[in-house]
């Protein structure tokens, strides 16, 4: 692993436990000095982006792995629950790593992020109107809905294994009965 990924692995843990982390910190926690992490970085924000960036790769990749857009278009029931077991649960393992993306400003607002981010949205949501159109999901909320709905539980549970309020084991059916129960049709 190059000294920048290293850097980039040790922000995103350091800053998804503690949004406040410093440059410093953060150098600490990759086991390298302050002046190397600017010699990768310039600022906390180009960090923040770079950190954004492979979010949204890692995000996209686990779409197209999960077969979202395939899946979508079959109208099986079965392949559709199947698939969004498959994908909150990716979601969840992935939650300690990128989770600083769901929710840091810098992230949010740059226009470039946000856009694919938007893109990598509407995919999603194309998942959860197929489901709906099954009979997996409810259909009296709108697919975005049950879009902000996976987020916004990514988020608790983020909160909830970084406040050490749920066990890391306990993470993935949280999230999957609340979503999946919660919204079932």
């Amino acid at each position: 692993m190059s000294t920048r990924d290293t850097v980039l692995a040790a922000g995103q843990r350091l800053l998804t436990k503690d949004p406040t982390a410093s440059m410093a910190q953060i150098a600490a926690a990759a086991g390298v000095g302050r002046a190397t992490v600017h010699r990768h970085f310039d600022s906390r924000e180009d960090l923040l982006r770079e950190i954004g960036l492979r979010s949204l790769e890692h995000w996209q990749e686990e779409l197209v792995a999960a077969g979202v857009a395939e899946t979508a278009a079959s109208a099986d029931p079965a392949r559709i629950r199947t698939c969004l077991d498959e994908l909150l649960a990716q979601y969840v393992a992935d939650s300690e790593d990128f989770g600083i993306a769901l929710t840091d400003p810098t992230v949010l607002n740059d226009p470039a992020l946000k856009a694919r981010a938007d893109l990598l949205f509407d995919e999603e949501v194309t998942l959860y109107a197929a489901a709906q159109e099954a009979g997996v999901l409810r259909a009296d909320v709108s697919a975005r809905w049950l879009g902000h709905t996976v987020y916004g539980l990514l988020i608790a549970v983020r909160d909830a294994l970084v406040a050490g309020d749920i066990a890391p084991r306990d993470a993935e059916s949280l999230v999957r009965s609340a979503f999946l129960e919660g919204s079932a049709s």
